[in-house]
């Protein structure tokens, strides 16, 4: 079993499009669909239902597509033990990325210092809802990511802590809550919510804060992109929860957006840390594990919430 033949088969489960995983794999597409039938030769199975929309997998793909990754990652955990004698890092560091201000963790400063002195590292970086990307690193479609570790999501995956911050209260300018010098939940409860998809982790601890309490809210907008939360808060549609290292990303980089008031809560303390996940183990790849130290020795210690 080639393993161009499985490199070219993962390429296609994960792209579920031909042209799409003929260009990522730099083969024109004719060549990818005669590797991806070598494979299914060779296994006596068909691997995709070819004529639907996306195209999809198999339960004989299915199967084979852990095993598929599993054995691509052990040649290159090979070939590096090799370049390990050098000291060289080669092959993919593919990172999961997650919105905070870059004076809290400057993720793109890391991974461009990490670029110079790797440079025969191709990096990647994706970003994708805090559970999705839990997901996409415990089944090796990532290598490692930044997110909140839920317990719940993080099941197996090493974690790393690295921040955290504590939410606060986004109300529009001039809202009756802007008076305040704190806000409790039961307070929150009675106003209508901007709240972010029911995937992300802010949001999984939002709703947990609520339920703990007994408390219910209405939700009236419900959107997956923090700028639009904001700018939704500020016209008037509602409240929310934050992470204040949105909130101040978001406002360096529009500075023209609605005005929002931010405001403590009044109640034990609503956390989201963040830390970096990659698989437990030699599960691992050595870019992942070396990228892991990387970050570590550029955090001194767990941070607090930044200043504005």
């Amino acid at each position: 079993m080639e393993l161009r033949h499985l490199r070219h088969f993962v390429a296609l489960a994960e792209e579920l499009n031909f042209t799409r995983a003929a260009s990522r794999e730099l083969i024109v597409q004719s060549g990818l669909s005669t590797s991806v039938r070598s494979l299914e030769r060779e296994v006596g199975a068909k691997l995709f239902i070819r004529g639907s929309r996306p195209i999809r997998l198999t339960a004989e793909g299915l199967a084979l597509l852990p095993a598929a990754r599993r054995t691509l990652e052990s040649a290159a955990a090979a070939q590096q033990a090799v370049h390990d004698v050098r000291g060289l890092l080669t092959g993919s560091l593919r990172i999961g990325a997650y919105p905070v201000d870059m004076r809290l963790l400057p993720l793109p400063a890391w991974i461009s210092d990490f670029s110079s002195t790797h440079p025969g590292l191709e990096i990647t970086v994706r970003q994708a809802g805090g559970a999705a990307m839990a997901r996409m690193v415990a089944n090796g479609e990532l290598d490692c990511s930044l997110l909140d570790p839920l317990p719940d999501i993080v099941t197996g995956l090493k974690v790393i802590p690295l921040a955290a911050e504590t939410l606060v209260v986004a109300c529009p300018a001039g809202h009756p809550l802007s008076s305040e010098r704190e806000v409790t939940l039961e307070r929150l409860s009675r106003e209508p919510f901007v709240e972010t998809d029911p995937s992300w982790t802010t949001r999984i601890r939002s709703d947990s804060a609520f339920s703990a309490a007994g408390l219910h809210r209405r939700i009236s907008c419900e959107v997956a992109d923090w700028a639009l939360l904001l700018n939704l808060v500020g016209a008037g549609l509602g409240v929310a929860l934050v992470p204040p290292s949105c909130v101040q990303l978001i406002q360096a980089g529009s500075p023209g957006g609605e005005a929002v008031t931010l405001l403590p809560l009044a109640a034990e303390p609503l956390v989201r840390e963040i830390a970096l996940v990659l698989p437990a183990g030699e599960a691992s790849s050595p870019a992942a594990r070396r990228f892991a130290i990387h970050a570590q020795t550029r955090v001194p210690g767990l941070i607090s919430d930044p200043t504005p």
